[in-house]
Parts: structure tokens; C-alpha cells; sequence
């Protein structure tokens, strides 16, 4: 009987939003691509939407970077590596580790920006390592870090259809991540008793499922939710039992929220009275509800304000971490949750550590028999810019990001890429308006074409295989950070030979010393083989044991990572005085000490008045 030809489909992981779809992926004889949703991935259960549908149509050598370049020509791999090497090396060694930089991106597998950090971190000694990332997830970490005590996304995406009441704020589902879009509109129409709220200025798509549409003000989002947390004391809606037993702070967090009446607040939201009303009351009677903010909240100056004024309601309620309640946050890039683990961000340690531990810096140092360790915060993306452009930072090398289209002050970025003595890029575009500037240029691989982990927003970590072969001289991207790495003397310490070694040393670091004290711990990976990383099935984080539960939740039982172990409910004030200029009414509505909550805020039934005073490039593309 002949041999049959038929290849089976390859498991793997869409390159475009923090969902983190699972994708079938088959190559025909003929080198064509199909994709499909992967019926058995616990993100998306099959669904695909257009651009995970569309896949396929991005795959081709169109533009594509096949060999390395030195100065716009033609050069061999050595070439280019020695030069990368003892350029950084130099600059190093004249003006000190401070001097270079790693751009980076979430579009990067969690083993490169691993290798990445390692060598920045641990073997130059600086932490000049920043993400695009930055940009759309950095108020989050914050606001996590500093209710929780680490960055810890406290649900699953199982809640956004366990819930009674789903609020979503900054966030256009339906545009934006439209398989939780669809799973959400699935579970309302299965449950017509849920609600869903939508806080956006605009009325978008996702609002057409939402029972209210608050069009909120610019920046509103403090007020909001500051009201909120007022409104759920009067209405004694907080969860006296959780609140003493696992948090801190509710009483100065009360005071500042509590400063605003309800027109106030409706001044500086551009929402009704009658609204606001509608919502907190909708907020305070239902048990389940999730949270769910995205850009519109992150990208803000005030964005971790924001975080912390959504987490506050939940932790002054206990809903959190429980089937159907908490807050959640949705990331952009694809693997943004990845670089978080491995310390991406130029504040972070690898593992959930922090840099500002002498602890947790000299644990890491020690687990990778560094040299040295960075010692301080790193300069953050659009501050690293500026010292390129001012001459602190002499060399820089950006991978899988396109920062001239994508950063603020756009112009200012190019003209200080122009400046810079050494640019080196690694990408997979020939030409980009920042692989232009480079003077060394480094192909890198593509999806279908590199082999690694990714993580999603719900904390699942999910196999990215390869299913094409590397076109030209193509490498991935840890090959290319470990090959400097060496060159630059390091060889012992980065001397992977697939990126399954790096995945076991990643989750060998998450446990070590570790015995419940940080959330990160996939230790029951930490000895993983090539033959179990290429069949590794999705899974949620943390995972200390074989046998720990497939789906994971944070906080219902308190457990905080800060040092007493409870949450703060952050004090969060408005700045500056609060002037109202109300478009509605001269009324003030002012809170009183009857029994009624919308008494307690000056609402009777007809909400009668009362005395009136007057904010990369995909790496998709083969």
C-alpha cells in the first residue's frame, strides 16, 4: 500500500491580539496554506474572526528580509553578528552599560524576549529593555501591581460568560477582540437576564449588545468609578466580611471618592444623573460582574488611576476572583503577556521579580550565574527615544517593532534614529520607516516560521509551531540574541539549542525559591523535553503541579502579593479643584441621610433636585 502524502494539520497560535485563538494550520503539496479556528483551544473554541480567518492570505516573501545587511548591502551572518557584538561591546566598554538599548516587541515568543532580558538585565548589567508594550499595557501592570502586589490578571475569559453583568470599559469588543466579543454575545442570548454596560465615548459595534451606552467624557473614567465605589457605601453594598479580612486602605479610599456628590460626577463624565444612577444601581444589586477595560482606559496619562479606581470597586465588593466576577484587562499584542513574565518591561525582573528588590535581583542573578544585574529601572519606551536622541544611548537595537509609525512624537523618534551612532533591526520587512535607519539589518523569522510559546490574556500559555520552512537566511529571533550574546562572551550562559530549553528555564526560574510568595510559577514545567514542548496543550498559569486545576482564578480567599498579604484599595484623588459646569441642569444633587441610596445621593424617584447654587508591526507576513 503506498505511503500516503497527507499532512495533518499543525496546532498553533494567531500572531494579532491578546485573545490568543488556537489555529489549524495545513500545508498543501503544491506549498499553499489553509487555516482554520482549533475546535479544542479553550480561547476560542474553533472561532476564528476575519484577520485570524485571512491568515493565510499574509503568507508570501513580498517585501520579505532574506540576509542580513551591513550599511545597505549584502553581508554573511558572521558578519553581521561580529559587528552587532563588538559594537555594543565597545560602547560597553567606553561609556558604560547604560549606553545601549533593547527595543523590543510583543510580537516576540516568550523564549525570545526571555534571551533578550537575560542578556540586557543579567550579562550587560542594564535594564535599557522596553516593549511596544509599553504603550497599551504598562497602566495595567501598574494598577495590578499596586492593588495586588504583582501583575496578576485575577480571572478567565469563562467569566465574561458566567457573569450577570458585563461592564466594559475603553473597550470595542467587537473590533478590537471580536472571538470574546462572540463568546460574550453567545452567552447573553443563551442568558437574556445578563446585562452589559459599555463606557466609551462613542457608541461603537459592541455597544449595540449593551442595555446602557454611557458616552463618558474624555478621561472621565476616575470619577466614574470613584462615584461608584461612594454609591456602593451608601447602598451598603460593601463586602464588610472580604474587606477587613483581606484588604487595606478602604476607609482613606472611601474619603477621596466620597468627595464628589453625584452632579459632580456627572459634570466631569459628561454622563445624566438619571444614568449614573441607573448604572450604580445595576452595579450594586448584581453579584456577578466582570469588569473589562482595554485601551480606552490604558492609554492615558492618568490610565493607572483608572485601573485602580475599576479594581477598587471590586475589591470593596469581594468580586473578585470568583466563577463570573472580577476586573479584567485586555491586552493588544499577542504575546504582551509573555514579555511581562519574562521582565520585557524596563521597570520588571524576570518572573513577576522586581527590580527595585535587592532580593529578587540578587535570586535572579544567581539563577542565571550572571555576572552582574541591573540595579534600577531602565529607560521606559518614549524616554528612550529621547536619549537616543540627546546621546546617552549609543547603540540600539529594536526587534520585531516599528516605533518611527508606532510611538508618540513620531518625528522626534526618526530624527533620533538618524543621529544614533548604531541602529541594528531585526525584522522580517525589507524596508519600513525604521528599517531604513538601520545600519545593520537582521532577518528575522515569521509566523509559520518560528517555533515558541505565547501568552494570552487570561494567562494561558499556548504553543506557537512553526509549519513553514526559514526562507533565505532567515533565523528566529532568540538564534540571532544568543549568537550576539556569545560573541559579546557570554556563550556559556546562552547556549540553547531550541527554544524548548528556554521555555524550561524561563519556568525553572518562576519556581525557584518561590513557595507561594510570587503569583508566576509554571515550576511543574521546569523539566520539560523537546518531544513534551512540542506537544505542550495550552494551559493557564500558575501551574506548580502535573495535576493543578485547568482553569485558575486569584484573590477570591484574599492572598495578595504584597507583604501583610491584602489588597490595597488604592486612595485615589481628583487633581486639582473640581469645577463643575453642568450641561443639564443648575441643580446640585446633594447627598442626604435617608434610607434610599438615590435618596442618600439627593435622588428621589422623579431624581427631583435639590437647592440650586450653581490611551509594530505584525509579524505575520512570510
Amino acid at each position: 500500500m503506498a505511503a500516503s502524502n497527507e499532512q495533518r494539520p499543525v496546532r498553533t497560535t494567531c500572531p494579532y491580539c491578546g485573545v490568543g485563538c488556537g489555529v489549524l494550520a495545513e500545508t498543501a503539496a503544491d506549498g499553499s496554506v489553509a487555516v482554520r479556528g482549533d475546535p479544542d483551544h479553550p480561547s476560542n473554541f474553533g472561532r476564528l474572526c476575519s484577520k485570524g480567518s485571512a491568515l493565510a492570505e499574509t503568507i508570501d516573501l513580498e517585501g520579505r528580509l532574506l540576509h542580513p545587511e551591513i550599511h545597505g548591502r549584502r553581508a554573511g551572518w558572521d558578519e553581521a553578528l561580529d559587528l552587532v557584538a563588538t559594537t555594543f561591546g565597545r560602547t560597553i566598554a567606553e561609556h558604560g552599560p547604560d549606553s545601549v538599548a533593547f527595543y523590543v516587541s510583543g510580537q516576540l515568543l516568550t523564549e525570545d524576549y526571555y534571551v533578550a532580558n537575560k542578556l540586557m538585565k543579567g550579562f550587560i548589567g542594564s535594564a535599557n529593555i522596553d516593549t511596544n508594550s509599553r504603550l497599551c499595557m504598562s497602566s495595567s501592570v501598574a494598577g495590578h501591581r499596586r492593588a495586588f502586589g504583582a501583575d496578576t490578571v485575577p480571572g478567565t475569559y469563562r467569566d465574561f460568560e458566567l457573569a450577570d453583568l458585563v461592564v466594559l470599559v475603553g473597550s470595542n469588543l467587537a473590533w478590537c477582540h471580536p472571538i470574546l466579543h462572540q463568546r460574550l454575545a453567545a452567552a447573553k442570548q443563551k442568558r437574556p437576564q445578563m446585562r452589559v454596560v459599555t463606557v466609551d465615548p462613542r457608541h461603537t459595534m459592541t455597544a449595540e449588545i449593551a442595555e446602557i451606552h454611557l458616552a463618558i467624557s474624555a478621561d472621565g473614567d476616575v470619577a466614574l468609578f470613584n462615584g461608584l465605589l461612594a454609591w456602593l457605601h451608601d447602598c451598603d453594598a460593601i463586602d464588610r466580611r472580604y474587606v477587613d479580612a483581606h484588604t487595606t486602605g478602604i476607609d482613606d479610599a472611601l474619603e477621596a471618592a466620597r468627595a464628589l456628590n453625584l452632579e459632580q460626577v456627572a459634570d466631569l463624565t459628561g454622563i445624566t444623573c438619571e444614568e449614573l444612577a441607573a448604572f450604580y444601581e445595576l452595579f450594586a444589586a448584581t453579584e456577578k460582574v466582570v469588569t473589562v477595560y482595554s485601551q480606552g482606559v490604558n492609554q492615558s496619562s492618568s490610565g493607572t488611576d483608572k485601573v485602580n479606581a475599576i479594581i477598587n470597586c471590586h475589591l470593596a465588593t469581594g468580586r473578585i476572583g470568583k466563577p463570573g466576577a472580577g476586573p479584567f484587562s485586555v491586552t493588544g499584542q499577542p504575546n504582551a503577556m509573555g514579555g511581562r513574565e519574562v521582565g520585557g518591561l524596563a521597570n520588571m525582573l524576570a518572573a513577576h521579580m522586581d527590580i527595585e528588590n535587592p532580593i529578587h535581583r540578587d535570586r535572579v542573578r544567581r539563577f542565571w550565574q550572571a555576572p552582574t544585574i541591573a540595579n534600577k529601572p531602565g529607560l521606559k519606551a518614549v524616554e528612550m527615544f529621547r536619549a537616543v536622541a540627546d546621546g546617552r544611548i549609543k547603540a540600539l537595537w529594536i526587534m520585531a517593532t516599528n516605533p518611527v509609525d508606532s510611538l508618540p512624537e513620531a518625528s522626534s523618534v526618526e530624527a533620533a534614529l538618524k543621529a544614533c551612532p548604531f541602529v541594528v533591526i531585526s525584522d522580517i520587512m525589507a524596508e519600513t520607516d525604521t528599517v531604513r535607519h538601520a545600519h545593520v539589518k537582521l532577518p528575522a523569522a515569521g509566523w509559520g516560521e518560528k517555533d515558541g510559546t505565547v501568552t494570552n490574556s487570561e494567562r494561558r500559555i499556548s504553543r506557537q509551531r512553526s509549519f513553514l520552512a526559514l526562507p533565505g537566511e532567515v533565523r528566529p529571533d532568540w538564534r540571532i540574541i544568543c549568537d550576539v550574546a556569545s560573541r559579546m562572551g557570554f556563550a556559556q550562559a546562552f547556549a540553547y539549542r531550541s527554544p524548548a530549553e528556554i521555555f524550561a528555564e524561563h519556568a525553572a526560574l518562576s519556581a525557584f525559591e518561590n513557595d507561594g510568595q510570587r503569583d508566576f510559577d509554571i515550576g511543574a514545567v521546569a523539566c520539560i523535553d523537546s518531544a513534551a514542548f512540542d506537544t505542550m496543550a495550552p494551559f493557564q498559569w500558575p501551574r506548580t503541579a502535573p495535576d493543578a486545576p485547568t482553569e485558575s482564578r486569584f484573590f477570591s480567599r484574599g492572598g495578595f502579593y504584597t507583604p501583610d498579604r491584602k489588597g490595597p484599595v488604592t486612595y485615589i484623588d481628583m487633581e486639582g479643584p473640581i469645577v463643575v459646569r453642568s450641561r443639564r441642569s443648575s441643580a446640585v444633587w446633594m447627598r442626604s441621610s435617608t434610607v434610599s441610596t438615590s435618596a442618600r445621593w439627593g435622588l428621589r424617584a422623579a431624581l427631583r433636585p435639590a437647592t440650586s447654587d450653581g490611551h509594530g508591526s505584525i509579524r505575520s507576513r512570510r
